[in-house]
């Protein structure tokens, strides 16, 4: 743990920004920016593909992967965000687990608001399952509100009959869109990235009048996660959206679900992006590796074809 190292990320996420509401040309320019400074693992292979009826990025370990495969959905608060601008974090996942990993570009808002990026995140997993793949060797992830979707997806997923993944792993995940979590008011002064307002900006692009209530949209206070696969968790305790984790871990072990909450002490929202800058964010993604290789399995088929 390094102070210098947090003071050097919290003074990059506090760069004076422009006063009150950015159009959504300027909230998707200046992420992009600064997304692009952070760091990509090097030895792997990307490749532009299709998942479902949505562009996708489909990351591979430069040596010989492994039997699993990460279906990825990136953080921006369903407005912004892309593939490539979580790619340190896939990337970072994909070269420590060894598993490949498809990276979705879902629709986002406001083009296409609730419930897009939901469908799209379901037809992909389809797709997945559709072209063989076995779900005890498919782990969600994802980061905000791609951390949302991996829930949100689980939810949509046994709504409509498929078997559950193998695994969850959400990176300070958007869970609760009535914003009504404690964290939002104690963290608001040292949340160097968000405010309640550029919440709530960003937030009502993507509801479009939908109650927010739903329990799409605020699976940490509705959900009912029975079912669901294990689930790890992991968020910083400088960050307003804090406690749509907490609530959430408490929701799936109410539920009978295997969760961990793993919360790192003075860190950001998303601090793992950080890899190769902060140490925390590489022992976060260490232990998420961990966690998915513990938790997706090769099928007793593909053993006795091996051998």
């Amino acid at each position: 743990m390094s102070k210098e190292q947090r003071a050097q990320v919290n003074a990059m996420l506090r760069q004076p920004r422009p006063e009150g509401p950015r159009s959504v040309e300027a909230i998707r320019t200046g992420f992009k920016a600064m997304m692009a400074q952070m760091i990509v693992p090097d030895g792997l292979r990307t490749t532009e593909t299709t998942l479902g009826d949505r562009p996708a990025l489909h990351i591979e370990p430069g040596n010989s992967p492994r039997t699993g495969t990460i279906l990825y959905f990136h953080g921006g608060g369903y407005v912004f965000g892309s593939p490539e601008t979580a790619l340190s974090l896939t990337g970072n996942l994909v070269s420590k687990t060894g598993f490949r990993a498809f990276s979705l570009d879902y629709r986002l808002a406001p083009e296409y608001p609730f419930p897009a990026a939901i469908e799209d995140t379901l037809s992909a997993y389809r797709a997945l399952l559709g072209s063989g793949e076995d779900p005890s060797t498919i782990a969600f992830a994802g980061d905000s509100a791609g951390g949302g979707l991996t829930v949100t997806t689980c939810l949509a997923a046994r709504d409509a009959g498929l078997p559950m993944p193998a695994a969850i792993v959400a990176f300070s995940p958007g869970l609760d869109a009535t914003r009504t979590g404690e964290s939002m008011d104690t963290k608001a002064r040292i949340d160097p990235f968000f405010t309640r307002e550029s919440l709530g900006h960003t937030g009502a692009m993507y509801l479009a009048g939908a109650d927010p209530h739903h329990n799409m949209l605020s699976p940490a206070i509705h959900a009912d996660l029975t079912g669901f696969p294990p689930m790890l968790l992991q968020a910083g305790t400088n960050e307003m959206l804090l406690d749509d984790s907490t609530r959430m871990a408490a929701r799936a072990r109410a539920a009978g679900v295997d969760v961990i909450l793993d919360i790192t002490a003075d860190v950001p929202h998303v601090f793992q992006s950080f890899a190769g800058v902060l140490d925390e964010a590489d022992q976060a993604l260490d232990r998420a590796a961990l966690f998915l290789t513990q938790q997706i399995h090769i099928p007793d088929t593909a053993v006795a074809s091996a051998g």
